[in-house]
């Protein structure tokens, strides 16, 4: 009898820590050895020539579904996870929040065999509701998300609710991801900018401006360290915001600083020219070369911590559907953001050591993913991703397989290449090819009871 359903051979293993050449053996779903040694299996995966990188964890995404699913829905979009190297994600859709333990296991039941990676689940914290998080966080959601500012159609939190929604995931250890963006000034802004009649593109980083967002992350940074909660600020855009995170966090504040690819090769004046395509909050702040080099050696010396996709795609035709205003914020991301750390390595920003740990590791640590997820070891799911680390090719929204249907890095030459994806020892992606097995579980957070996995 095989030692092993599945050998992945000769491949270059990473992990934040180095690379070596190695063997990974699976068995039921689980790495069961990486070495020099050679065990029989029934599946024999040649890997000479590839990298293999543990599966990445994108813990910032929205599928829309339930709720907008012409927009996104679980199938498609994570057949594009797949496709593009991701093999966990965590959720939440603004337009059906999970807000109570009923509205989970709602959501729990719709998404049996509709997902084809492995998902957590994040919970809407509602100001003035901080009694839900215990019995959320034991129903077993990934993180609480808030906003500071009401955004979505999702009540913000002035600093007293914010305070007060801290101070209960703080009696149970839970996790709060916070949307930092000041309400009284988004509002102002808006309030003259309307007044003038302003519905170009450049509105949108007048209105969602740098002063907004950081003086919210000043005020919720400060406020998680008072707490003692432990939380991330979600998709810090520049410099100094990033700045005023590292300075709680030196004086005691659990707090981790995720980023997505927008804040390193999107600028901020594109909005001018490519408008409701570039609406997202907070907007692109980088303006010169020099802004982007900033952001990816924040990234490689751990001051930002990790990387999402904030994925929340529209379709071009729901882009157009309305003025600056009017339309929807957001971007899609999932079908390119692992395809753009590879090529930030062949450009000279990071190493694939820095693509595990900040797309991997240390993503699954900070929600509770950890050990099963994140990382190549024995124990660990094998989630494997095998990459051709010399192919070029272009991103094309023509390629792009979710529902969004587009890219706002249309065009763009790259350099790495995502061949297969594996899900606990099974293919659910090959040569750019999603399957559709459907076989993703739902992973419960690290205040659920074990026996709750799905």
């Amino acid at each position: 009898m095989p030692d092993a359903d599945l050998l992945v051979a000769g491949g270059t293993v990473v992990t934040p820590a180095g690379r070596r050449r190695a063997n990974i053996a699976v068995r039921d779903g689980r790495i069961g050895y990486v070495g020099t040694e050679r065990p029989d299996a029934r599946e024999v995966v040649d890997a000479s020539g590839l990298l293999v990188l543990p599966g990445g964890v994108d813990t910032h995404v929205h599928l829309m579904d339930p709720g907008s699913p012409e927009r996104e829905d679980f199938p498609t979009g994570t057949a594009a996870a797949a496709t593009a190297g991701v093999t966990t994600i965590i959720e939440h859709s603004h337009g059906h929040p999970v807000r109570t333990t009923d509205d989970l296991r709602d959501k729990r039941a719709y998404l049996e065999g509709r997902s084809n990676v492995d998902y957590g689940l994040a919970a809407h914290a509602w100001p003035g509701r901080h009694a839900e998080v215990e019995p959320l966080w034991a129903a077993g959601v990934s993180f609480f998300k808030v906003f500071t500012c009401t955004t979505h159609g999702v009540p913000g939190h002035d600093a007293a609710a914010l305070r007060e929604h801290l101070r209960a995931t703080s009696l149970v250890d839970a996790v709060t991801l916070m949307h930092c963006e000041d309400e009284s000034l988004t509002e102002s802004a808006a309030d003259l900018l309307r007044g003038e009649g302003r519905v170009d593109g450049a509105v949108v980083p007048e209105w969602r401006s740098r002063d907004a967002e950081l003086v919210a992350v000043a005020v919720a940074a400060l406020l998680v360290r008072r707490t003692r909660a432990r939380a991330t600020v979600a998709h810090v855009s520049n410099p100094e915001v990033a700045s005023y995170v590292a300075r709680e966090r030196a004086a005691g504040a659990l707090i981790a600083a995720e980023s997505c690819p927008q804040y390193f090769l999107l600028r901020e004046d594109d909005v001018e020219e490519w408008g409701t395509l570039r609406k997202f909050t907070p907007p692109a702040r980088a303006r010169t070369g020099e802004d982007e080099a900033r952001m990816w050696r924040l990234l490689r010396d751990g001051v930002l911590t990790h990387m999402s996709t904030d994925h929340a795609p529209s379709t071009l035709a729901q882009k157009a559907a309305g003025d600056i205003w009017e339309a929807q914020f957001g971007l899609p991301g999932l079908d390119s953001t692992m395809p753009l750390l590879l090529d930030a390595v062949a450009r000279g920003h990071l190493a694939y050591e820095d693509v595990t740990r900040v797309y991997a590791e240390v993503p699954a640590r900070t929600y509770g993913l950890w050990p099963r997820k994140g990382r190549i070891g024995v124990g660990a799911d094998a989630d494997l991703v095998l990459v051709d680390p010399g192919a070029r090719s272009t991103l094309r929204n023509e390629a792009v397989i979710s529902k969004a249907g587009w890219t706002p890095y249309d065009g763009r030459e790259i350099t790495g290449r995502v061949v297969h994806s594996y899900l606990r020892g099974e293919v659910v992606a090959a040569e750019g090819k999603p399957g559709d097995a459907r076989g993703g579980r739902f992973l419960p957070g690290p205040g659920a009871p074990r026996a709750s996995a799905g």
